[in-house]
């Protein structure tokens, strides 16, 4: 791919991360998964192909608002250790950006974090909330109000973030498994 169209793909993902409040960086939540650890961090833009875009869109049971994810590999010396899956959504009117770390051994989410949030802090999840996500394979049903219970007064911010979840595996099954 040639510069321009990195470069492209770089400002149309910053420019929808900039209209939510950063909360921490994306860099500094995975290395609160790896706090001890000397782990390589390095991001780049995935862009899907039409056929992942579908096969995703499939997996994940949504449907895609943009083929273009911020990617982080994390990694020790010989070893992909994780994927950092960066997804930016709309939660009622306004963006948050939400950071899923899964895990390349397990294939299962390590941590979720929230990166950016411009809506009231009073509909952001809490980090209890957000840990019964951990553990959580592609296989197993993320359903908002079924599997995932809904936050009282946040029920689009518990959709969005159940959404995502299910978007952030199905990338990591369709296109980074397995990627050395």
């Amino acid at each position: 791919m040639s510069f321009k169209i990195h470069v492209f793909l770089g400002l149309l993902l910053a420019g929808s991360l900039l209209q939510a409040a950063p909360l921490i960086s994306p860099f500094d939540a995975i290395k609160l998964s790896y706090p001890h650890e000397n782990v390589n961090i390095v991001k780049k833009n995935l862009l899907l192909t039409k056929r992942e875009a579908s096969e995703v869109s499939k997996r994940a049971h949504v449907a895609l608002k943009t083929k273009i994810y911020r990617i982080f590999t994390v990694s020790d010396v010989n070893t992909i250790r994780a994927f950092g899956v960066l997804i930016s959504k709309k939660v009622r009117s306004k963006n948050a950006a939400v950071l899923y770390l899964i895990d390349a051994q397990s294939s299962t989410i390590k941590s979720i974090e929230v990166v950016a949030f411009h809506e009231p802090l009073e509909y952001l999840p809490s980090s209890t909330w957000l840990q019964q996500f951990y553990g959580k394979k592609h296989s197993d049903v993320l359903r908002t109000g079924q599997t995932i219970p809904a936050i009282t007064g946040a029920t689009m911010s518990a959709r969005t973030l159940t959404n995502g979840a299910r978007l952030a595996l199905a990338l990591y099954e369709t296109v980074l498994k397995g990627k050395q």
